[in-house]
């Protein structure tokens, strides 16, 4: 379904853009219909401008993107992202927040509360159609944001570290939501984490990405049994994989730090001179 041809982003810097950073460099991957693909990586590897590239908000140096053959050349429909930071609506009860993408592409009032309430169940939010986001815990805010990217009916989800700002136990428990839902719904989705125990309960393949430039460093199977339940995360087979991936990604998360390190102490340098 999603093909990532030899996807590669490069940035000006400063006010004359003559200086360039490379965020990411000859990205390949494919991933086929109704596939949970997780991408894990260190900090500053370029894991969300990947997913800014993929979802059409911003234009690859080189490359392309293509969903069924057809080339991505901006915000596509057949797209639907989900971010860490949950961007609902305060000033919007829980079935506008989950309506306000059709009620903008001018569905009508009726089809568009009977298709809310359809996404609002499904989450597992019944009952709080007419609360106020402020009145949410973290959770189920994000699920208020994954119900209104689920109402567009999206073929492809790309999810940036939705989880990122939950603490571990409700990670747990949306991430559990997570995976019924994607049965449910046969969705396609690309999902950013840090966290790599959680990679390996969600995902079929799981891709480690390179410090700087963003390259696939290496793209691992997962073959745990589904479905995978709080017993799966302690038995051997989960914690070798975990163990696999870390060692993977380990040597690259040094040298992101040391990356991050560097930039600091230029930054810190250029503002004292």
């Amino acid at each position: 379904m999603l093909e990532l041809r030899n996807l590669s982003k490069t940035y000006g810097l400063g006010d004359d853009r003559t200086s360039t950073i490379v965020a990411l460099d000859g990205i390949d991957l494919t991933v086929e219909e109704g596939e949970f693909v997780s991408i894990i990586g260190p900090t500053g590897c370029g894991k969300s401008t990947l997913f800014e590239v993929i979802g059409g908000l911003t234009d690859a140096t080189e490359g392309r993107v293509d969903i069924d053959g057809d080339r991505v050349d901006g915000p596509d429909e057949r797209i639907g992202m989900v971010f860490q930071d949950h961007s609902t609506f305060p000033w919007l009860s829980v079935i506008e927040n989950v309506a306000f993408g059709l009620r903008m592409n001018g569905v009508s009032k009726a089809e568009r509360r009977e298709r809310a309430h359809e996404m609002i169940d499904l989450v597992g939010l019944s009952g709080f159609e007419d609360a106020s986001p402020t009145e949410l815990s973290g959770g189920m805010n994000q699920r208020v944001a994954i119900a209104r990217t689920l109402v567009m009916d999206p073929d492809i989800i790309l999810m940036d570290e939705p989880f990122g700002a939950l603490d571990e136990q409700t990670r747990l428990i949306i991430g559990n939501e997570l995976l019924r839902i994607w049965r449910e719904t046969g969705a396609t989705i690309l999902f950013v984490t840090h966290n790599i125990n959680e990679a390996v309960q969600l995902s079929d393949r799981i891709a480690v990405m390179s410090a700087r430039p963003g390259r696939f460093k290496t793209i691992v199977d997962n073959d745990i049994p589904r479905p995978r339940d709080d017993d799966t995360m302690s038995t051997e087979a989960f914690n070798d994989l975990v163990q696999r991936l870390w060692t993977e990604l380990k040597s690259e998360s040094r040298k992101g730090m040391e990356q991050q390190e560097g930039r600091t102490v230029t930054a810190g340098s250029e503002a004292d001179s």
